[in-house]
């Protein structure tokens, strides 16, 4: 990488998945200058790159994650939940469990629906599939030559098994491919694993380009505010290290903020774009009173089915202990053994009642018993059911908690202010728990550990949610995009109101996609690459629908 000045045609703000995307996408031209800053590091841990290490990413604050946590939920009992959140290159991609989803079709038609022209499934299938290498080959719904590799696990270890059998017994259909025509049904899950090897956005897209003389990396750069003169956004104020002394960048072009659902908001608001009242209790000076920024929270409430296994079959027996180290070194020296596995290989699409026109609960089952998020001391074999809710009609608020640039954030998700919320996710543990307790599981069920009471009435589920549902890591919609004037981003993604700037991530999503959100970060991102190479998207194909 070559110095350049510290003016630029592009400033990409968080080098996560849609950032590194598109920092090598811009630089594909080398008459697009682009200055890449990320607040953490490298990506260079054995933790990161092995897909076993995802356990402890999650679960622990540490140099590759923020590790928030949300206001008390007040219909979750007052808790405060663990947020994690990728910091570092790749952004929640070198954190996440590598599950390769891009949602349901009809979440994009709902999109185009709602006046997003462009943002229809047959509008963004050309930009999964750019952005894809599926291991399988490329088809009418996969790509072939993309920088995202993805593959198909075989799913074959017994519990996989039991998991699919009981879901079709129970009349489930079964679907190798959730990314295909059929989302509905149990399944394995493709992942963004190559060659035993954590692929996220950064291995993908970032590391291939880190030669291009037109690209700048900045690591450990906070950003503090943007620089707005007028109408227009002009750069970035940044910190480097510990709060240093401020530093500041300028774009000839835009500049793009990737930083994510929660910071996003967050700094936008830092630079007096926000709810005026908000901003002013905070003594922000108010540069443009725009509510919308930081509302429309919405993320995926998940709740855990655990059981022993009573059999040593499972990652607890194949990396406790000792084991641990020998599963590294085998991993660092040879690549082989369990550390190529994020034992999350399988999972499901269901509806909680007839009539819906697509699923609404997605279930992740993982070989282990996962506790609090791994947090829990789970010192035996065991097995989970994730169970999420896919679209909620709850809605929460990223805001601030202080001025101070390096205060977290204020979150609250609100999470089950719905009655429906609350509805779907009775049901999800009804389903789950059918499964576990079906045939297809005597030789592997041991003792329930989650529910620790058995549940003998819905008044009973309801309660067990409140205490134990935690979030499985899919916030989205802080700064919307929208064909309404309330929506602080138009479809194209640039900010109303202004030049000089537009919001690439999660948080511009109008509604939650039936699914997890890397894939469609991605393609968020890959779309609107071209948008700023070309002045318009590639064609959009007639594709079959899912």
């Amino acid at each position: 990488m070559s110095m350049l000045q510290n003016a630029y045609d592009y400033i990409v703000v968080g080098a996560g998945s849609a950032g590194c995307t598109l920092a090598a996408r811009l630089t594909e031209d080398p008459n697009i200058r682009v200055a890449l800053i990320e607040a953490g590091g490298k990506d260079n841990s054995l933790m990161v790159r092995m897909p076993a290490g995802v356990g402890s990413l999650i679960s622990d604050e540490g140099p590759y994650n923020w590790g928030f946590w949300t206001a008390p939920q007040k219909h979750l009992n007052n808790r405060k939940l663990w947020w994690p959140r990728g910091k570092g290159w790749g952004g929640s991609s070198s954190i996440n469990g590598m599950i390769y989803i891009r949602g349901h079709a009809g979440d994009y038609d709902q999109w185009r629906q709602m006046g997003l022209s462009g943002w229809g499934y047959d509008d963004v299938l050309p930009y999964f599939r750019k952005s894809e290498t599926l291991d399988k080959g490329a088809d009418e719904f996969h790509g072939g030559d993309g920088p995202l590799h993805v593959s198909s696990p075989s799913a074959t270890d017994p519990l996989y098994q039991a998991f699919f059998e009981a879901g079709k017994a129970l009349g489930h259909p079964y679907t190798p491919d959730f990314n295909s025509a059929q989302q509905e049904g149990v399944g394995p899950y493709q992942l963004t694993i190559r060659d035993g090897e954590r692929w996220s956005a950064s291995f993908a897209y970032l590391h291939p380009a880190l030669d291009r003389p037109n690209l700048e990396v900045i690591s450990a750069g906070r950003v503090t505010k943007l620089l707005v003169t007028g109408q227009r956004v002009t750069g970035i104020e940044y910190v480097s290290g510990k709060r240093g002394m401020p530093e500041q960048l300028f774009a000839d072009g835009e500049v793009l903020l990737c930083a994510g659902a929660v910071q996003s908001p967050q700094i936008l608001q830092l630079s007096g774009l926000g709810k005026a009242d908000d901003l002013k209790a905070h003594g922000i000076d108010v540069v443009a009173d725009i509510p919308g920024i930081g509302a429309n929270l919405q993320d995926h409430l998940d709740i855990s089915i655990v059981h022993k296994c009573t059999q040593k079959i499972t990652a607890y027996s194949q990396q406790s202990g000792l084991k641990k180290l020998g599963v590294g070194l085998n991993y660092l020296l040879r690549k082989k053994g369990p550390g190529r596995d994020n034992f999350l290989q399988a999972g499901a699409f269901l509806k909680s009642r007839e009539g819906l026109d697509r699923p609404d609960i997605q279930l992740h089952f993982v070989n282990a018993a996962m506790i609090d998020h791994g947090k829990g001391d789970a010192d035996f074999d065991g097995f989970t059911i994730h169970a999420c809710q896919l679209r909620p009609e709850s809605r929460g608020t990223i805001g601030l908690q202080s001025a101070d640039p390096f205060a977290d954030p204020l979150i609250d998700a609100n999470y089950l202010d719905s009655q429906e919320d609350m509805r779907v996710m009775r049901e999800a543990v009804k389903m789950s728990r059918d499964i576990a307790q079906h045939a297809a599981f005597d030789a592997y069920r041991g003792e329930e550990i989650l529910p620790d009471v058995p549940p003998q009435s819905d008044a009973d589920i309801d309660a067990f949610i409140r205490a134990k549902s935690e979030t499985i890591y899919h916030p989205i919609g802080t700064v919307r995009m929208g064909a309404d004037d309330a929506a602080p981003l138009d479809e194209n993604l640039k900010l109303r109101g202004f030049e000089g700037l537009r919001v690439v991530d999660a948080s511009v999503m109008p509604t939650l996609i039936g699914g997890n959100t890397n894939a469609p970060t991605i393609m968020i991102a890959e779309k609107t690459a071209d948008l700023l190479k070309t002045g318009r998207p590639v064609s959009a194909p007639q594709m079959v629908t899912a």
